[in-house]
This record gives structure tokens, sequence and C-alpha cells, in this order.
């Protein structure tokens, strides 16, 4: 786990750093003139130190990152099929929650990759070398993560949230603004994994059923039935190689 996590530092260190640099700027811009620590002389000549409203946005946005990130990437449909397979198999808590998660986020960075390629090269190295302003920096990292949630998101889920909105100045995907595109996305991405979560369902299902109704045509109704399907399952999914059919097939999934 530890060299996942060191790799997946190492790919999105440039990105999450860059963002943030792009956002504090922004910000910075906004409220020009507002110091991040604000420095107080009493009449006796004690100092208080007191942070802005600057410095409380920057911090609550460092917070949401994490969840925003997860939530524009391809790791939402990646995690729930994965814990849907875990389900199906009946394995309990194997593999462990960590395993799935360091699975699932090395994934995202495969599969995203050239999105976050494209952040870095076209915003944050022209606006590390002065290039562009903060403004046009972010909207610029914003196209990619754009074209590629647009190419995973239902045109019905895009126009329920278009209309609860009320958005009436969308002529095409490209006034659809971030507000209304994310949920939209998330909802996509939702219904996508449990639709293959239920095709990953359907066979060990079948297993169990058939071990169920011959245990009780044997009359041995005291057997638990997941206890004599688990090896079958296990053997089933090994046989037919599952882990790279599994991965094979989400990464496959999106658009890339």
């Amino acid at each position: 786990m530890q060299w996942l996590r060191c790799a997946y530092r190492r790919h999105c260190l440039a990105l999450v750093v860059g963002l943030l640099t792009l956002l504090a700027s922004s910000v910075a811009g906004a409220q020009a003139g507002l110091e991040a620590i604000n420095i107080q002389t009493g009449p006796d000549g004690a100092q208080t130190w007191s942070l802005s409203l600057q410095a409380l946005a920057l911090m609550t946005l460092l917070t949401l990152l994490p969840a925003m990130v997860l939530l524009m990437t391809s790791f939402t449909r990646i995690a729930i099929v994965l814990g849907i397979l875990r389900t199906a198999l009946g394995t309990a808590q194997t593999p462990s929650n960590q395993v799935l998660i360091g699975l699932a986020l090395f994934l995202t960075i495969f599969i995203m990759q050239p999105v976050f390629t494209e952040v870095y090269v076209t915003a944050v190295e022209p606006y590390l070398a002065e290039e562009m302003d903060a403004g046009t920096a972010l909207a610029a990292a914003s196209e990619p993560l754009r074209t590629f949630m647009l190419g995973q998101t239902r045109s019905a889920d895009l126009e329920l949230f278009l209309s609860m909105s009320r958005a009436s100045d969308v002529n095409g995907p490209e006034d659809v603004s971030f507000w209304v595109l994310v949920p939209s996305f998330v909802t996509s991405e939702l219904k996508t994994a449990f639709q293959i979560g239920f095709l990953l369902f359907v066979p060990f299902l079948i297993i169990d059923l058939v071990v169920a109704s011959v245990l009780m045509s044997m009359g041995m109704m005291m057997l638990s039935p997941l206890i004599v399907s688990l090896p079958f399952k296990l053997m089933l999914f090994v046989l037919v190689d599952g882990w790279n059919l599994v991965l094979g097939s989400l990464a496959g999934s999106f658009e890339i």
C-alpha cells in the first residue's frame, strides 16, 4: 500500500499544487489588500494574530479538494463496482477496504492520466511560467475535465439538472456550468456503476441458487448455502481470470 500511495502522490502532486496555486491567486486577486494574517497591536504593546477570511476560504477549499477531485474523475464508478464485486463473491472483508480503495486510486490515475497531463500542459505550466494570469489558467484547466465529464454524462441526467437549475441561456454543452455538470456526471456514474454491478452479480447469484436448491433437496437445510457456494464462486472467478476481465472492462468503459 505504501508504494501505491507514493505513486498516487507523485502523479497528482503537480496537478494539485498547480490548482491550489491558481485558486489562491484568484482569491488573492479578488480580495486585493486583504492579508492572510492580521496583526493588531494593543495599547500595552501586545500583539494579536488573527486569520482573515481569505485564509479561512483557502483552508476550507483544501478540505473539500479531495472530494471534488474524486467526484470529477473515474474513481466513483470504479470504487462502487469493486465494492459490489466483493459483495457478490461473498468474501466479507476480503479484499479489504484499503486494498479496494488503493486499486481504485491506481486505476483512476491510469484512466485520468491523459486528462491530468493536458491540464498540466495547458494550464499549470503556462501559469507557473507567468505566460497567463490566474483566471485564464483556471479556464484552461477546466476544459479537459469538462470534456471528460461531458463524454461520460447521459443526456437525461444533464437535462434533469439543467431543468432544476432553470438555466435558460444554455445553447450547447459548452455553455453548461460546472455547478450543473458535476452532479449530472456523478449521477450518470452511479447509474453506470450499478448497471455493471448487476451484470457482475448475476453469475454468482446463479451459483448461490443452484447450491441452495441442491442443499434443500438433500435435506441439509441447517447448512448455510454461502459456505458451500463460496469455493465454487472463487473457482469460477479465478478460472475466467476475473480480475483481468473486471479491471479491463472498467478501463474500457471510459472513452479514453
